[in-house]
């Protein structure tokens, strides 16, 4: 267990607004708790370490310590409204893919007290019936990813029980129909107990048992009266496709509540390849995939609640816990009153990015990641060896699918001042996400240029309007993922004369969608092309959340050229080179970018893979949208043999999607660019440019570049004063 850790029930929120922070701590006694604004997340000794100032707050003070739990793994839970006959069928249709593994609850029959009565589910020996202390299996094993109806007959007046399993598709060259039959030797009240049942979960044996939850795909479960085909309670889970609520069907049927998220618009067993978006045939979409590792809330109590200071300014904090050695910083970030700027430039902070990577366990784990972290005084918790509060959607169940759905509402490793996702001496510092974008906080800071900070949960609900104003919006360094909201509000920003500032790599990337029911649950589907980390189904390309086609911008016809000049080109190991000064530099347009610069070569350094041009990098393109009138400053070079091309750059394994040859695609383009109306965009071309920024105090050809781009952007911006 981690001895003290904790969240909050949300990432970012504006003066007056409540917080309600949890807690778990295994120390005993009590913690202590305050806010503090974080200025640099880096704890490289050769960088400016992990900067906090504390902040006078309400809350703090000390805390009793408790211990809390997260449950792991999905399911449905329907009350029953009234007593079961004394003969009854459970039935379901079923898409196993860990059909080996122990015992997995298909459907429980539930007391008052939690407890399962009887049950249909599956195990080794193929579908199982149990009812008390008896249980009955077929015996057969079933195979993985097939689809199979089971069922099991209870007969309390007779005291037999039947189990049932088939697959659904014809028989194959596999023995694996059959059934199985056996008499009840309880006691009568404890066989008339089943009748009376109160609820029934789908999908595990009981709730808090994570071990027995199911993995695969089920659809059609239902109770009905021996020898009828009208159930007595069914779900249909084809309908309201986006919601967490099942209606119930039939007179004993309650509303199902979905636990944990499984995911929805999944294939189902009559799915023909007609159709590949589930509303346009949602029949054929009867299916929900569970998984025992699923989470979408962990579900803890409250420790303390407090609402942010009317007078605290916008910026990035953290909620500090600390009990003896041990420590956690809960990020919060502030934005300005709603409707209100409280400096000429806006910091968008790609929070859907940060929950999308939330506790990534990455391969590159282990004695390196340790003994940095020990050596620095790194945040020393990863999700390699801590998988209890849900990995990534990096990574995959335990049933081999891809983790589409993550929450905030959880602990989280990866958003933590201090974490380092790589360990490696070439990786430098090894920042990504949040603690990378603190090169950019602490670099403003020390430049003394005043900004607010929102994050894109609001942009995503209040649109253009909320950058409406400011002078100059930039982006932190790895703006990947996207809502159709938060992507059309950066380019009616831009189109409206905004200046923009685009300073990462691989951005504008995925998109995304968020449930409309439950802030913080994000849903991802890996569609088709791009650099994937699994892949969809067929078939399940498109969102359940909101019902848009999932996978790529660039696949949504809409890659980042348009918006930004420049797109994901090329990835390599977690290293960087430099840029070279192009013809564009020196154009009356945009020369003005490097006053004080006479430098040719351009960020032959930095905190994050030695160099200010790496791991993930950006290049213009006019075939993907890259406008006619683009300044290509500067160009990265010399980028060691790991940087290769994804997916989507090649047409076959020698000819590129570009016709131009590979190695001439694996560079980072720093680009500007104007546009009617007075806007304008600065495109940095790569993940690791704002890793320069810190070096030599601050002072360098990087940070001196990115300064004349914000002076000036405040300068002749939209709105500036």
């Amino acid at each position: 267990m981690i001895p003290l850790i904790g969240y909050a029930d949300k990432l970012s929120g504006r003066p007056g607004e409540k917080v309600a922070v949890k807690v778990s701590s295994e120390l005993g006694g009590s913690y202590r708790a305050e806010l503090v604004r974080v200025i640099s997340g880096d704890p490289n000794p050769a960088g400016p370490g992990v900067r906090t100032v504390p902040v006078e707050a309400a809350f703090e003070g000390e805390y009793p310590a408790r211990p809390q739990r997260a449950h792991l793994g999905s399911h449905m839970t329907a009350a029953l409204r009234g007593p079961l006959p004394s003969r009854f069928t459970l039935r379901a249709t079923i898409w196993p893919t860990k059909p080996d593994k122990g015992r997995q609850g298909i459907m429980s029959l539930i007391d008052g007290s939690g407890n399962a009565m009887a049950g249909l589910s599956i195990g080794p020996d193929g579908a199982v019936l149990t009812v008390g202390g008896v249980a009955v299996a077929v015996g057969k094993a079933l195979l993985p990813r097939t689809w199979y109806q089971v069922q099991a007959v209870i007969n309390l007046d007779a005291g037999t029980l039947r189990v049932t399993q088939a697959p659904v598709h014809g028989a194959g060259v596999v023995d694996d129909t059959g059934d199985a039959e056996t008499t009840l030797s309880a006691d009568a009240a404890a066989a008339a107990a089943v009748a009376h049942a109160r609820s029934v979960i789908i999908a595990a044996v009981t709730e808090t048992d994570s071990a027995s939850h199911f993995n695969g795909k089920i659809e059609a479960p239902a109770i009905l009266s021996d020898g009828a085909e009208t159930p007595l309670a069914a779900w249909d889970f084809s309908r309201d496709m986006a919601s967490l609520t099942v209606s119930g069907v039939g007179p004993l049927a309650g509303d199902g509540a979905l636990v944990g998220a499984p995911v929805r618009a999944m294939t189902g067993s009559n799915w023909d390849a007609s159709q590949m978006c589930w509303h346009h045939a949602p029949d054929q979409y009867g299916a929900i995939h569970f998984h025992d590792d699923d989470i979408a809330d962990a579900g803890w109590q409250t420790d303390f609640e407090f609402e942010i200071p009317t007078d605290l300014r916008s910026g990035v904090y953290a909620v500090k816990l600390t009990q003896g050695a041990h420590w956690d910083m809960i990020p919060l970030f502030v934005c300005p009153p709603k409707g209100r700027r409280m400096a000429d430039l806006c910091v968008v902070v790609p929070t859907f990015t940060y929950v999308i990577y939330a506790n990534q366990a990455r391969a590159e784990f282990g004695p390196e990641w340790k003994a940095r972290a020990a050596e620095w005084g790194s945040y020393p918790y990863n999700a390699a060896e801590y998988p209890q509060f849900g990995l990534s959607t990096y990574n995959d169940h335990t049933d081999g699918s891809g983790i589409c759905h993550t929450t905030w509402h959880r602990p989280i490793f990866t958003l933590r001042p201090g974490y380092h996702a790589f360990g490696n001496k070439t990786s430098g510092s090894g920042l990504r996400h949040f603690p990378a974008d603190t090169h950019l906080f602490a670099w403003l800071d020390a430049k003394d240029i005043p900004f607010d900070i929102v994050t894109d949960w609001e942009l995503h609900h209040e649109e253009v309007e909320l950058l409406a104003g400011y002078p100059a919006v930039s982006t932190c360094s790895h703006p990947e993922y996207h809502t159709t909201q938060t992507l059309n509000a950066f380019r009616d920003y831009r189109d409206r004369g905004g200046k923009l500032a685009y300073l990462g790599g691989n951005g504008f990337y995925w998109r995304v969608a968020l449930h409309p029911e439950m802030d913080g649950l994000i849903e991802v589907r890996r569609a088709e092309g791009g650099l994937r980390a699994w892949a969809s189904e067929p078939g399940e390309y498109y969102h359940a959340f909101n019902r848009e086609y999932g996978g790529t911008w660039r696949r949504n016809a809409r890659p980042p050229q348009q918006l930004v000049g420049v797109g994901y080109t090329t990835q390599g190991d977690f290293e960087g080179t430099h840029y070279r000064r192009q013809e564009g530099a020196d154009h009356p347009d945009a020369a003005w970018i490097f006053d004080g610069v006479e430098d040719q070569v351009i960020g032959d350094f930095g905190l994050c893979g030695g160099g200010a041009a790496g791991y993930e990098l950006d290049r213009v393109d006019s075939r993907l949208g890259t406008p006619p009138n683009v300044h290509v400053l500067a160009t990265s070079e010399d980028h060691p043999a790991s940087f290769q091309l994804p997916p989507e750059e090649w047409l076959t394994h020698v000819k590129t999607w570009a016709h131009a040859p590979a190695d001439e695609l694996i560079r980072a383009d720093m680009v500007y660019f104007e546009v009617p109306g007075g806007g304008a965009v600065f495109s940095s071309g790569s993940i690791t440019f704002c890793g320069a920024l810190p070096v030599n105090g601050f002072d360098n050809n990087v940070s001196r570049i990115l300064e004349n781009v914000f002076r000036r952007f405040l300068e002749t911006g939209a709105g500036a004063s």
